[in-house]
């Protein structure tokens, strides 16, 4: 911005200031007595205060905008009662003259009408009474001035009438000034320096006032100051920088550890006596600054570490109670284990001493009856004996009973002293310390195990095994589907698919690349967008959107959509906690949870961050369980996976397999993307589906049953061949019929459409002439052939009622308000916000190396801005906070991006789960109200201490406070809607079209106003000029109105900065919202 201003509307607001300003009494004091006297001077000083008392309704109509308080502003520029050395100087230069020298109102209006009318603040008036082209005398030369007669009464509040003053020309008294072309006096204001000037005979000008002799008039002297403008216009009439003036005929350098800006009455006290030496116009205050910067450091180093340790303290007595659970629970399974192995032996042991002794008694009596009679008389002289031989096998007997009773009571407890396992294991709602939560959810956990390992986990072994724990069954969801088609731009990615998934059941979904496996699991979860879909689907035989049950549906990506800066047990309890009943209790979620990090195998890695891009976490075939675990806490009734074994091991893949096996048999409908199973995995399937490239269908029946129907086909699958690559090799074309029957790869989804008597669409009947007719009416005894097949087509026809296509079912799944009927009652909005508050905290402060680098870019504009902005007195700065508005806007909004910009994915996955928009939006913005409290500090530790403006710290963090919370609002629109790229882009080019926008004169106004940075501008340059006065109000008036400014509206620009910040907020969460519901 140029250091001139342009003066003429200034310079015509601030004279008018200068006659108008203030509430003064209206009375005027009669001159009497001596006129040398020195009680003149109170009089003319009384005058001089009373002078614009007539016009103060005027003044506050045209200065309003620059004058906030007119009697303090008016005191700050004429109250002389400190020191009336100049009037007394006058007065006896003029011989007590003075009162006829001063201007009058009307020779005001007269000089301010010069600047209106000449546009360009020229020294020159127009012709008036006392001087015009036929009078001309010397006290209408600048610096000079004439008096009046005694004879006439001046008022001088007469703002019509001109009096003539054209007797007793001389200069101009030291502290007035008085104009080119007027012939009165008008005083110099408070923070003016008006000496006498002096001939300079090199230049020929007056110095310091910068005007020239009138030529031909050799006795014409050098006069007093000429005018007083803005400090543009007249620098020379202000007090230098360096030095204080406290009055305006005297002049002293700034002692030693004070400072005097331009326009100083008094010195200012240094901080730091040592940084200001003589004569120094400002003082270093950056020490404070760097002080500042350095205690917010340890305050923020103090927190981050404090919230670490607290984090650290909690996961730790967390880990302990876990681990004696976990071991307390362990040995107690071993000490059970031990306890049957002994059992087992002792009664093993007593079954042999049993039959040898029952061996002993039946042997063959062939011992004569007098050996008979001998024993018998010896069992009578001895018939302890007897007893005692007699009963060991009822003693025996009695052991044996004794131990099965005591197998079948309630064993070992947690505790290994308590032998009452089941009574004194406290329920799962009466757990409520750590330990007994632990304690509870381990013992179930290694009961299971337990039971696994006896039974191997064969078919009839699990469902063994999930009886003996009772594990309850889970809401029922069957999914049947006819006729599904999906077309994107005109291309068809599934056709005519019909079948029905089942619930307890394990579905695989295969097929070669292109055949639209993925876009099956999207079209039965109402995941797809921008796509005709023609069909029908049925949830539980009724016509209902899918969306209804989308609190009790799992959904696992391809991608591995998880939170690189949360740890895996992070991530899972944060998806059981939102996502649960809110009515189960505590130690059921743990035992959900935990269960799944055990059957997962993520117990080593429970603790460890997922990781990133940029940061190395866990291996992929661990995220890639995590991702799935997500999903399992949840307890869902349809759980749906695409390709869950991708990057998994074939140990991974069947320990994931047996985890899904034992959810199926919870009630749990699972349906799955697979690519080429092992023989192993293959098995475990109860269900298969084939796709072929186009998306039809090549078989949906069961898997035991899959190996005849292609059989019948003509296609056996070789000894030692993997079928499932065998089958994906047909549907590729490279494996041809082992028969004598020509069936072609194209020809197999014909062949599943007349094996069930579907429906063969129009554009493919031309192909039936070239399949075998003994094809149409052949039949399996599969699981899934026409029978099945059938019934679900006049299942779906019962229940269409008229027709629902799959397209009015995706757009009542998106844009209608559905009516819950998943009967699961999860954590109300506010709880969610708690959830999410808690985790998006562990995410910053694990982000806090990226925090530092924004401090650190914001403390270096600082400086740099501080620097360029320093010893802005003539333009109050306003450069530095154009270039402060631009720089904190940038930066602000581009550290806004990251809340929403890296995180969409996960964000799109949570929402369809169920999961509150709106507690994931207001937890985001919350934790960044951290920043916008210490991102001005950071930056004004260094702007502010560096160029040390004369507006307090205190409005300056305001304001910034205000412009952060704007720019953030409008940094989460960009983050939303844009890519990060373009929204980088956005937020660096935005500012600084906006700012040129709100600085440009020519703009329109309207425009402008719509502009945030035209009011943090505003709000920054009125609490700058604020702390301007004295010589300084045409100054700040002429910049005030130059730039449209008001210095009522502080308070306005905050309040609009604000609610830019609020109204952005709410465009970005709409946003949110509505802009994935295309």
């Amino acid at each position: 911005m140029p250091a001139r201003l342009v003066p003429c509307i200034p310079l015509a607001g601030v004279i008018t200031a200068v006659i108008l300003l203030g509430r003064l009494p209206v009375g005027r004091c009669q001159v009497g007595g001596d006129r040398d006297g020195s009680d003149w001077v109170p009089s003319v000083s009384n005058r001089v205060m009373n002078l614009t008392s007539g016009f103060v309704k005027e003044a506050s109509k045209n200065l309003g905008f620059c004058i906030k308080d007119w009697e303090k502003d008016w005191n700050g520029a004429f109250d002389f009662s400190a020191d009336l050395g100049f009037l007394e100087q006058c007065m006896e230069e003029t011989r007590g003259d003075l009162p006829q020298r001063l201007c009058t109102a009307a020779e005001m209006k007269s000089y301010l009408s010069s600047f209106y009318d000449d546009g360009v603040g020229s020294k020159y008036l127009r012709p008036n009474k006392n001087c015009n082209l036929t009078s001309w005398v010397s006290g209408c030369e600048a610096g000079w001035s004439c008096s009046a007669s005694q004879d006439q009464n001046i008022s001088l509040q007469d703002a019509k009438d001109m009096p003539s003053r054209t007797l007793n020309c001389r200069p101009c008294c030291p502290g007035f000034f008085c104009p080119h072309g007027l012939t009165c006096m008008i005083p110099c204001p408070l923070g003016a320096y008006c000496p006498l000037a002096t001939l300079n005979k090199t230049t020929g000008i007056c110095d310091p006032c910068n005007y020239q002799l009138p030529p031909g008039k050799p006795n014409h002297a050098c006069g007093g100051a000429d005018r007083w403008a803005d400090v543009g216009s007249s620098p020379e009439i202000f007090c230098p920088a360096g030095y204080y003036c406290p009055s305006t005929i005297q002049k002293f350098s700034c002692s030693s550890g004070h400072y005097c800006r331009k326009g100083s009455t008094s010195e200012i006290r240094c901080y730091i006596k040592s940084s200001c030496k003589s004569n120094s116009a400002n003082q270093n205050i950056t020490l404070f600054g760097v002080l500042l910067m350095v205690a917010l450091s340890l305050l923020l180093l103090i927190i981050y570490n404090f919230s670490g340790q607290i984090i650290t303290i909690h996961k730790r007595k967390q880990a302990k109670s876990r681990e004696a659970a976990a071991m307390m629970a362990r040995k107690t399974v071993q000490a059970r284990e031990r306890w049957k192995k002994a059992k087992e032996i002792a009664k093993t042991h007593t079954a042999r001493l049993q039959n040898q002794l029952s061996h002993t008694f039946s042997r063959k009596r062939s011992v004569e009856r007098q050996e008979e009679l001998k024993f018998l008389s010896r069992s009578q002289q001895s018939p302890a004996a007897s007893t005692s031989k007699n009963s060991e096998p009822d003693n025996v007997t009695k052991m044996m009973h004794s131990l099965e009773e005591y197998s079948d009571s309630e064993g070992f407890s947690l505790e290994m002293e308590d032998k009452n396992f089941k009574k004194n294991m406290p329920r799962g709602e009466e757990k409520q310390t750590r330990t007994q939560i632990f304690k509870y959810a381990y013992g179930q956990i290694e009961k299971e195990k337990a039971a696994q390992q006896q039974m191997n986990l064969t078919f009839s072994g699990v469902v063994s095994m999930v009886a003996a724990n009772e594990i309850r069954t889970k809401p029922m969801i069957e999914v049947a589907f006819r006729d599904v088609t999906l077309s994107l731009k005109g291309k068809q990615l599934l056709r005519c698919v019909t079948g029905k998934l089942m619930p307890g059941r394990v579905t695989a979904v295969m097929g070669p690349s292109g055949a639209g496996k993925t876009t099956f699991l999207n079209a039965m979860t109402g995941r797809t967008t921008g796509c005709e879909i023609t069909g029908l689907v049925l949830i539980n035989g009724k016509v209902e959107p899918i969306h209804a049950y989308k609190k009790i549906i799992g959904f696992v990506p391809q991608d591995d959509v998880v939170h690189g800066n949360l740890t895996v047990e992070e991530n899972l309890w944060f998806s059981a906690r939102c996502r649960l009943s809110a009515d189960m209790p505590k130690a059921d979620k743990v035992l959900v949870v935990e269960r799944v990090i055990d059957y997962l195998g993520l117990q080593a890695v429970r603790d460890s961050l997922v990781g990133t891009v940029e940061k190395r976490g866990i291996s992929g075939g661990q995220r890639k369980r995590v991702n799935i675990g997500l999903e399992m806490v949840i307890e869902p009734s349809l759980l749906i996976l695409d390709e869950p074994t991708s990057g998994l091991d074939s140990s991974s893949s069947q320990l994931l397999l047996r985890a899904l096996r034992r959810e199926a048999l919870e009630g749990v409908n699972i349906c799955m993307v697979v690519h080429q199973p092992s023989y192993t995995l293959f098995k475990m399937f109860d269900d298969l589906i084939l796709l072929a490239k186009g998306g039809l269908t090549v078989y949906h029946g069961a898997v035991e049953k899959v190996e005849e129907y292609f059989a019948n086909l003509g296609f056996n699958v070789p000894e030692r061949v993997n079928p499932p690559d065998y089958y994906i090799d047909i549907l590729e074309g490279i494996t041809k019929p082992g028969t004598s029957i020509a069936v072609t790869c194209k020809e197999l989804p014909l062949r599943w459409m007349l094996h069930n008597r579907y429906d063969i669409p129009p554009d493919m009947q031309h192909n039936l002439d070239g399949v075998d007719t003994s094809a149409r009416g052949g039949r399996t005894n599969s699981s899934r052939d026409g029978s099945d097949g059938q019934s679900v087509v006049g299942e779906a026809g019962r229940n269409a009622n008229a027709s629902l296509t799959l397209k009015q079912y995706h757009m009542a799944n998106n844009f209608s308000k559905l009516t819950d009927l998943s009967n699961r009652r999860t954590p109300g909005i506010l709880v969610q916000y708690k959830y999410y508050l808690g985790r998006v905290m562990k995410q910053r402060l694990r982000e806090a190396r990226i925090q530092v680098v924004d401090f650190l870019i914001l403390g270096l504009a600082g400086v740099c801005l501080g620097m360029l902005a320093k010893g802005g007195d003539e333009t109050f700065g306003v450069q530095g906070y154009t270039y402060t508005v631009i720089s904190v806007s940038l930066l602000c909004k581009i550290g806004a991006l990251r809340s929403f910009s890296l995180e969409k994915l996960q964000y799109w996955r949570e929402r369809a789960s169920g999961m509150s928009s709106l507690a994931y939006f207001l937890s985001k913005d919350t934790i960044d109200h951290f920043n916008t409290a210490i991102k001005p500090i950071t930056y004004l530790s260094m702007f502010y201490f560096v160029s040390n403006p004369r507006s307090s710290i205190a409005d300056n963090y305001t304001i910034l406070v205000a412009l952060v919370y704007c720019v953030t609002g409008i940094g989460y629109i960009f983050a939303i809607c844009f890519q990060p790229g373009s929204a980088q882009l956005w937020s660096a080019l935005l500012p600084v079209v906006l700012t040129l926008i709100a600085t440009r004169q020519k703009s329109s106004k309207i425009l402008a106003d719509l502009c945030y940075p035209k009011w943090a501008l505003e709000a920054f340059e009125i609490a700058n000029a604020e702390r301007y006065s004295g010589v300084w109000l045409i100054t700040r008036c002429g910049l005030l109105m130059r730039s449209g400014y008001d210095i009522n509206d502080w308070r306005l620009c905050i309040s609009i900065l604000i609610l830019y910040g609020v109204v952005s907020r709410f465009i970005a969460f709409l946003c949110l919202v509505i802009l994935q519901r295309k």
